[in-house]
């Protein structure tokens, strides 16, 4: 009773993808994915979407720390505003930003007058991709932490550790499973970030232009360069997600 459906499921992801093999011609295959647009692109996409995911883990870690073991009230508000752009269409997190970083937006106008303009620059494009990836970060850790409780850092508090070198000996390590399975997917997130890139950083090759831009671009002129970029897209996707759930298995161990 139940293959049916499931072979149903397994279809609807995996032949639109089969699909894209159906368009691309093999002959020029290599000169469109070594193009300098799609090597450009690709190249701002990975360099981007590693600075975002460090500064997800730089800010999301703590938060996910706060969540986890706090007991203020309140905290169920703050989890919501957390996840928000989980359910948020990306595009209007571009225009949040936007309006609250551009030149008239009531912190962007400050930045403009000390000479710092974000909008449509790689900055932006960083912004944007850790607004969208940094709450999956915060709930693998924030899960993690819940699921491992506190009772270890207490054992180690009546041993004489301080909270920090509990932290730093005890929590840490059990927490790397977790940390390293978030930090992928993270990563992954940030890789294909569309709408709020687009939105609030533009379109500029070699500047703002990842690849899921590249191909929307490039799929209004030359739909095989399009499609080859979005098979290289899916590659890259499917490594992540190789690495990625091994260790997330790990961590639900």
């Amino acid at each position: 009773m139940l293959w049916a459906p499931a072979v149903l499921a397994l279809a609807l992801v995996v032949l639109p993808v089969l699909g894209l093999l159906t368009r691309v011609d093999p002959a020029r295959l290599p000169e469109l994915l070594l193009s300098p647009a799609a090597l450009d692109a690709l190249w701002l996409s990975v360099i981007t979407g590693l600075i975002s995911t460090a500064l997800a883990l730089v800010l999301g870690g703590p938060l996910a720390l706060v969540l986890a073991r706090s007991r203020m009230r309140g905290l169920r508000v703050v989890r919501a505003l957390v996840l928000l752009p989980l359910v948020l269409p990306p595009v209007v997190g571009g225009l949040a930003l936007l309006y609250l970083l551009g030149r008239t937006g009531p912190i962007g106008q400050w930045l403009d007058a000390a000479g710092l303009r974000l909008p449509y620059t790689t900055t932006a494009v960083v912004l944007a991709q850790t607004f969208v990836a940094m709450p999956f970060l915060v709930v693998g850790l924030e899960g993690a932490l819940r699921t491992a409780g506190g009772r270890y850092e207490q054992v180690a508090a009546t041993l004489g550790a301080g909270p920090w070198l509990a932290f730093r000996r005890v929590t840490v390590p059990l927490l790397l499973p977790a940390l390293g399975s978030s930090l992928v997917l993270t990563f992954a997130r940030a890789l294909g970030e569309f709408g709020a890139t687009i939105t609030f950083a533009g379109s500029l090759q070699g500047t703002t232009r990842t690849l899921p831009l590249a191909i929307y671009t490039t799929a209004q002129s030359d739909v095989d360069a399009a499609v080859a970029m979005s098979l290289l897209l899916v590659v890259v996707a499917l490594l992540v997600i190789v690495v990625a759930r091994p260790k997330a298995v790990e961590g639900q161990l």
